[in-house]
């Protein structure tokens, strides 16, 4: 009776110890940032090579919407700014002819001041060169002003011009569909040959060797921990295996909030906790989202 006893009291401390040893600090969900890729044109998707699984890199091209039209306004944008262009006017050769006009009424000028000072011609004659020469600089200033603003017309038109070749520019880059980040496809929601709408989705892409276990802490556990620190994260193998993998503290939350119903704490009486982002490398590829894992602390 009494070795029985003895057994008992055994077992029980094993027991004990056991579940001791397996206590966590803090358990919570593996997840991973997913993104959510919507079209940004409208039109016919062309190419669309991507199945779930897939895996992709940051900008590459995965598939293209249809740009004929795009294509054809760009290019009777472009006939257009040739055409406006080709209107501008080159001013100093208009005004040339001028120009040498003026100059040789100077050189008049000049003669005639000489004869006047030297009393050989008469005041008159060099008051008309004067007026002359005046009213000759008076056209070809009202003609320069007259071609300078004909020319910023143009200049305008083209600039207008260009604006819209750079916006057709801008809806043939949406065209091409990329995926934002390296990661892998968890969700496809269009095929080839289906019309896409801008606002459309399209696909779903996360970064699954970036996950994070999202936990919640009471208000004892909060006051140990900072963003930064360095944790031991566990993964849940089945039959009662685990993994270590090691986990960085990437988010404290600064306001308390109920307990959820799936998450248990240490202190399962407390109402309010704190949830806790903590980063785990998944290079391995074990780690899957909506597993299970545990962490702690020291």
């Amino acid at each position: 009776m009494k070795q029985k006893t003895y057994l008992l009291l055994f077992v029980l401390i094993a027991f004990s110890c056991k579940s001791s040893n397996n206590a966590h600090d803090a358990s919570g969900v593996f997840e991973a940032t997913e993104i959510i890729v919507s079209s940004q044109a409208n039109g016919e998707i062309m190419f669309f090579d991507i199945d779930e699984g897939t895996n992709v890199f940051a900008d590459s091209v995965v598939g293209m919407i249809d740009t004929v039209q795009l294509y054809l306004k760009k290019t009777q944008l472009q006939a257009a700014l040739s055409a406006v262009k080709s209107r501008t006017i080159d001013v100093p050769s208009q005004i040339a002819a001028m120009n040498e006009q003026l100059k040789t009424l100077k050189k008049e000028q000049n003669r005639f001041e000489t004869l006047v000072a030297n009393k050989v011609a008469n005041r008159k004659q060099l008051d008309d060169i004067n007026a002359s020469v005046s009213a000759l600089k008076k056209q070809i200033s009202a003609l320069t002003e007259q071609l300078t603003n004909t020319n910023s017309s143009i200049s305008g038109e083209a600039e207008g011009l260009i604006a819209q070749i750079a916006q057709v520019e801008d809806l043939i880059r949406k065209s091409i569909i990329r995926s934002p980040v390296s990661g892998t496809v968890l969700g496809k929601y269009a095929e080839r040959g289906e019309l896409a709408a801008a606002g459309k989705p399209l696909f779903k892409v996360a970064n699954l060797s970036a996950m994070y276990i999202r936990a919640y802490l009471v208000g004892s556990q909060i006051t140990d921990l900072k963003v930064g620190q360095k944790v031991k994260v566990y993964s849940d193998m089945g039959e009662n295996k685990s993994r270590i993998n090691s986990g960085t503290v990437s988010w404290i939350s600064d306001k308390a909030e109920f307990t959820p119903k799936t998450v248990q704490t240490r202190d399962e009486r407390s109402n309010l906790v704190y949830p806790v982002k903590i980063a785990v490398r998944n290079d391995s590829g074990f780690i899957k989202q909506g597993m299970y894992g545990e962490v702690d602390f020291q």
